[in-house]
């Protein structure tokens, strides 16, 4: 089919809830994808930091074939190898102690939820159920994230909310301590905030927060979804600020393009959800958890060292243009948004799609660069040639 052929299928068939670029995609290879006709594109996206080792991955193709060949799904009231080995790695590799998978972040992030008030119902009782979040935040598209996401933009249309959220102002421990009230049982945040600008947060804050948390037995859950899977550089963020939380949420890049999502939990809360308390008929998919078995292993030491030095170069190159249209740089790895002077993102990424290249935004004011962590420097350097032609 053509690309006009999709589009029309597209607009005849489909609900329009997202706001498409004039894009259509047909295969890639590497960090560099192919409309029907043939035109290429430098893929800065990875499918909003799905794609974390790429296109047309044949290490990761063969894993998901082979295991597709045994065993496609099964029940979660019966045991298989990929899941309780993907278990493991992950726990391993974290330091925390067991794993609840499901399908995506929101449902990760559900789970998450869900976890941090029945800790507290069981320890404490009834009232004590209210979970704190940061303000420029974003947890998830279901009703309960929504309330728990910290940007008015999202909140139209969908009242009423799941109540028990109360939202901060990052960075500032006296709004934190002000809403510290006896019902608080958890502070969730992003150690970087990609929906919001790609806002990193302060160590110090972070610290302090952790801090906070553990004096006040309140669980401390941070939100890898974005960050996690090698993305900043480790495997997760939460090991670049010092501090070991009692819950993280994965999903995006963790099953290398398949559906996959998940919490662990840390040694305090490894017993809180038990039999009939949580579930899902779709986590811990065997295809998809032999996809992020494979994932895991490329995502060597190595390898997550490449990620920073991709990300710093990428960093240095875009700040030795000396443009004034470019603003602050920030973001940690290969989780980079560029904030713009006197243009407008979304025009930009625009544009870029028109020359070559794929970048999104993020916020009001930043483009937002989530390529695969598998991209070469020759695919960054024609990508960031597109880009700096367009600003």
């Amino acid at each position: 089919m053509t690309s006009n052929e999709i589009k029309t299928l597209d607009k005849q068939h489909v609900m329009q809830t997202y706001g498409r670029f004039d894009a259509v995609i047909e295969r890639g290879e590497g960090a560099t994808l192919y409309s029907p006709e043939g035109k290429v594109y430098i893929d800065f996206t990875s499918g909003i930091g799905v794609n974390s080792i790429g296109y047309g991955n044949k290490k990761w193709v063969e894993a998901i074939t082979n295991q597709a060949m045994k065993l496609q799904h099964i029940s979660n009231l019966y045991c298989s190898q990929p899941y309780a080995e993907l278990a493991k790695q992950l726990t391993m590799r974290t330091g925390m102690s067991n794993v609840f998978f499901s399908n995506a972040g929101g449902e990760a992030n559900e789970g998450m939820i869900k976890l941090a008030r029945k800790y507290s119902f069981d320890k404490y009782g009834k009232g004590r159920s209210t979970i704190i979040t940061l303000v420029q935040s974003f947890h998830g598209r279901t009703i309960t994230t929504l309330a728990a996401t910290g940007q008015d933009v999202f909140h139209n249309y969908f009242f009423p909310f799941t109540e028990g959220f109360k939202h901060v102002t990052a960075n500032d421990l006296s709004a934190l301590d002000a809403q510290l009230t006896d019902d608080v049982c958890a502070i969730m945040i992003e150690l970087i905030q990609g929906e919001g600008g790609v806002l990193p947060l302060c160590q110090d804050y972070v610290q302090a927060v952790a801090k906070i948390c553990n004096a006040k037995d309140i669980l401390l859950l941070v939100d890898e979804i974005q960050t996690g899977v090698g993305r900043t550089g480790t495997l997760f963020a939460f090991e670049q600020y010092g501090i070991m939380p009692d819950v993280i949420s994965f999903a995006k890049g963790i099953a290398g393009g398949l559906p996959m999502g998940g919490i662990i939990a840390g040694g305090k809360c490894s017993a809180v959800l038990t039999p009939g308390t949580h579930a899902t008929t779709f986590g811990g998919n065997p295809v998809a958890a032999a996809g992020a078995l494979e994932v895991l292993r490329q995502l060597d030491e190595e390898a997550l060292k490449e990620v920073s030095k991709k990300g710093a170069y990428i960093t240095e190159t875009i700040k030795s243009w000396n443009k004034p249209t470019v603003g602050e740089i920030r973001g940690k790895g290969l989780m980079i948004g560029i904030s713009l002077n006197n243009l407008v993102p979304k025009d930009i990424a625009a544009a870029c799609i028109e020359e070559g290249l794929l970048i999104i935004t993020a916020g009001t004011d930043a483009l937002r660069m989530l390529p695969p962590l598998t991209i070469t420097y020759d695919e960054i350097d024609k990508g960031l040639a597109i880009l700096k032609g367009m600003i």
